[in-house]
């Protein structure tokens, strides 16, 4: 602690507060820090001074040094145990660069061991002598730490952070005990080195666990949405499959009729005529584009529509049944946003309220869906309500890729309960 210079630790509050600061941006990033950030940047002033100034036993001390650092990591939007591993990790990193500076005036014959811990002015100016080397190896580790951190944003399982801080935990224990019971010479630096890199590493190693968590987790949403487009061209097959069942059907069915007509008997012929058309009607496309992805997909919607009481109407107008795109990116861009509509208005709980309008248009450059439908939100949750939501949030982030890919784009309007989910795709000469 530094006493009787409230301008000389004005200072060094300063400095420390821009290296943590420039250390959290290595770690989180800079577009993490939130809008309101001068609350925490106040509480760290006058803590920090609280810190510097009044002397303290070192429980007290440490306790306070951390909640100081804590109070401008609460600046940044992440989770709260990322901010805490985080805080933890710089405490030690500053401990062990303060040991090897006090070290190193150590070995110049600079300071005698123990004589920093008197508050005279010699000492006093020592100290700080000290402390100012501290903060410039300190900013060359965080130069390092910048090479090293990715700043990924993934949650990873609280056991993953209590092991991860268990390291700088240990690693501060054993420099103490190294001091207290042992002489510093070259050995104890080496040691305080070997910390220094085994706790910065920890950064690389935490960004390598998440990285490899979130491609993991990204790959099973991945498989998870491949089995539900799976799902719609089985929809298209049985489609297809359908029709010619009808084709073929529907021919039996005229040689009856014309056998009726022979023998005059108009009145069964009407008869079978009329069966027939129901059965049709049943088992036939509900929509009848001409493009199957389509009239697949849209027919499916209204028979699930059907089933849960909701009220569909569909604008359909293609200038060509024949779409320049890919089939599998049609289906998971007209599948998810049917999905999606279709999911919300099973959530609203006035019968009377649950609709969809789907308008689907086309002319010579560009394919155009627009699918309406009732919330019983007044915003829209952008995440599946379906169980295992995390499985199923990807739909959008979907549709919005492949917009991307044929240079088209997503827009997504929410207003009086209503949520528009509006899709321009053009085509392509050659497709991508």
């Amino acid at each position: 602690m530094i006493a009787n210079n409230g301008l000389i630790v004005l200072c060094i509050e300063v400095v420390m507060g821009l290296q943590i600061i420039y250390f959290f941006n290595s770690v989180f990033g800079k577009s993490a820090q939130k809008r309101k950030k001068w609350m925490y940047f106040m509480v760290f002033g006058v803590l920090g001074y609280i810190y510097l100034s009044i002397p303290g036993s070192f429980v007290i001390s440490s306790c306070l040094a951390l909640v100081v650092i804590f109070c401008l990591g609460l600046a940044y939007n992440v989770e709260i145990k990322t901010k805490i591993i985080f805080t933890v990790l710089y405490v030690v990193l500053m401990s062990i660069v303060n040991m090897i500076s006090v070290n190193c005036l150590y070995m110049l014959d600079i300071v005698e061991r123990g004589s920093l811990d008197s508050l005279d002015e010699q000492n006093q100016f020592l100290l700080i002598k000290a402390t100012l080397l501290s903060f410039t190896i300190m900013f060359a580790v965080i130069q390092i730490i910048r090479l090293i951190a990715k700043r990924r944003s993934f949650s990873l399982h609280y056991r993953y952070y209590i092991l991860l801080i268990l390291v700088p935990i240990i690693s501060i224990y054993q420099l103490n005990v190294l001091t207290y019971y042992n002489e510093m010479n070259i050995h104890y630096f080496i040691s305080a080195i070997g910390f220094l890199f085994i706790n910065v590493m920890i950064i690389y190693i935490f960004d390598t666990i998440i990285d490899k968590f979130q491609f993991k987790h990204e790959n099973a949403r991945l498989e998870q949405q491949m089995d539900y487009q799976d799902a719609n061209y089985e929809k298209t097959v049985h489609s297809f499959k359908s029709v010619k069942r009808i084709i073929h059907d529907t021919n039996q069915q005229l040689l009856y009729i014309e056998e009726c007509i022979k023998r005059n008997e108009p009145a069964a012929a009407l008869e079978h005529i009329r069966t027939t058309l129901n059965k049709v009607e049943g088992a036939y496309q509900r929509v009848n584009t001409g493009n199957l992805v389509i009239d697949a997909l849209v027919t499916n919607t209204l028979n699930i529509g059907q089933a849960n009481g909701i009220r569909i109407e569909t604008k359909l107008n293609l200038y060509s049944p024949e779409i320049s795109l890919d089939r599998y990116d049609l289906c998971v861009v007209l599948g998810n946003m049917l999905d999606n509509a279709i999911e919300a208005s099973k959530q609203v709980k006035i019968a009377a309220d649950r609709y969809v309008v789907i308008t689907i248009f086309s002319n010579d450059t560009s394919l155009f869906i627009h699918i309406v439908n009732y919330m019983e939100q007044d915003t829209a949750l952008l995440r599946s309500q379906k169980p295992n939501p995390e499985n199923h949030g990807i739909g959008l982030m979907n549709i919005s890729r492949i917009c991307d890919k044929y240079g088209g784009h997503m827009t997504i309007e929410t207003k009086q309960k209503t949520f528009n989910n509006m899709v321009m795709i053009p085509f392509w000469t050659n497709n991508p």
